[in-house]
C-alpha cells in the first residue's frame, strides 16, 4: 500500500504557536486530496496516537479548494522549553510520511 510521502505532493510541519503543531499535508490534484483525506492513519484518532496527544484535541482541517489537509494539536512540551527538541516543529512531519494511505 502506498505511504503519504508517495502520494502527497508535499508534506511540512510548522509551530502553530507556543502550544500547537500543524501538519500541513498538499496535494497534487483532486485524486490524491480524497485517498489522502479518507486515509485512517490520518484520522485524528491515528495521529493522537502517533504524537501521544488526546484524540479529542486533534483537529483535521479539510481545505478542499487547495487540495490541502491540515493537521493540528497540542504540543507535548511547549515551545521553547528544556525539553522541547523541536522549537520550529519543522521535523514532526516525518512521523506520518510512512502513513499508509489507500
Amino acid at each position: 500500500m502506498p505511504s503519504l510521502r508517495e502520494v502527497a505532493q508535499y508534506v511540512r510541519s510548522k509551530a502553530a504557536g507556543p502550544f500547537w503543531v500543524t501538519i500541513d499535508i498538499f496535494c497534487g490534484d483532486q485524486a490524491a486530496y480524497e485517498r489522502i483525506r479518507k486515509a485512517p492513519a490520518l484520522s485524528a484518532e491515528a495521529v493522537a496516537r502517533v504524537y501521544g496527544v488526546e484524540p479529542g484535541a486533534v483537529k483535521v482541517f479539510e481545505v478542499t479548494a487547495l487540495n490541502v489537509l491540515k493537521i493540528s494539536f497540542p504540543r507535548v512540551q511547549p515551545q521553547g522549553s528544556a525539553r522541547d527538541a523541536d522549537s520550529h516543529a519543522g521535523q514532526y512531519f516525518v512521523a506520518l510520511l510512512d502513513a499508509a494511505v489507500p
